[in-house]
């Protein structure tokens, strides 16, 4: 048998919420996107910047802003700008949804603060960047542009991976989520490596795999120290 427990209102109160089972209960509306608000910062900045980038011809922007192993040690600035530069409209969609979904919980663990902010933005950075120099490993000296956040994304993609094996803490290198979306992302990329154009929107960049893996790599080797950097114990 169920029973009902009802609480009278305080003299000039207002009365108790519904609770469960109560006819009137109405349970709270979830927000449609439940992500911390760096993470959303990052997905939407992203965006605006391809709104702002679309303006103009994309041979001028990626001769501008591009990475290219070329440029390596003469422009090394463009280790950081590429991630900022997309190739079109699906191409900042899909990286936009890759942020928001791995991001999220690398953020949650990085935590609110200033100090987590601040360490959360400088290893999405940290990633893009080696993810740009591995690209350069396998390309050395070659002229071959690449655009996109795709690298970082993949080292938030790593992390998250520690995060799972964790269960929303930092979780052990040597896990089976680890070990699986590392098997998982290095077969995608083996099928982007061998059928070229498969990333949608990438532009004269196409799919650059070497620095979905290196970014991965990063983002998994390098989340326990920039957490710590950020004050995660």
């Amino acid at each position: 048998m169920d029973v009902a427990y009802f609480e009278a209102p305080a003299p000039g109160g207002q009365p108790p919420h519904p609770a469960p089972g109560d006819p009137a209960y109405r349970p709270a509306k979830e927000p449609i996107v439940n992500a911390p608000w760096p993470v959303a910062v990052l997905c939407v900045g992203l965006v605006a910047l391809y709104f702002i980038q679309s303006r103009f011809p994309i041979d001028e922007v990626s001769d501008a802003l591009a990475f290219s192993p070329s440029v390596i040690w003469s422009e090394p600035r463009r280790m950081i700008t590429y991630g900022f530069v997309h190739g079109s409209w699906a191409h900042v969609l899909m990286n936009a949804g890759f942020i928001l979904a791995f991001g999220a919980p690398v953020a949650r663990w990085f935590g609110p603060s200033l100090r987590g902010v601040v360490g959360f933005y400088v290893f999405y950075l940290v990633c893009g960047i080696l993810a740009a120099f591995g690209f350069a490993l396998v390309h050395p000296g070659q002229a071959v542009p690449v655009v996109g956040a795709s690298g970082a994304a993949s080292g938030l993609m790593g992390a998250a991976a520690r995060m799972i094996a964790g269960q929303g803490s930092l979780g052990p290198l040597f896990s089976r989520p680890v070990g699986s979306m590392a098997a998982a992302w290095l077969a995608v990329n083996v099928i982007m490596a061998f059928a070229g154009g498969l990333l949608p929107g990438a532009g004269p960049a196409g799919a650059a795999w070497e620095a979905h893996l290196a970014g991965f790599m990063a983002g998994v080797l390098l989340v326990g120290v920039f957490g710590r950097l950020a004050g995660r114990r």
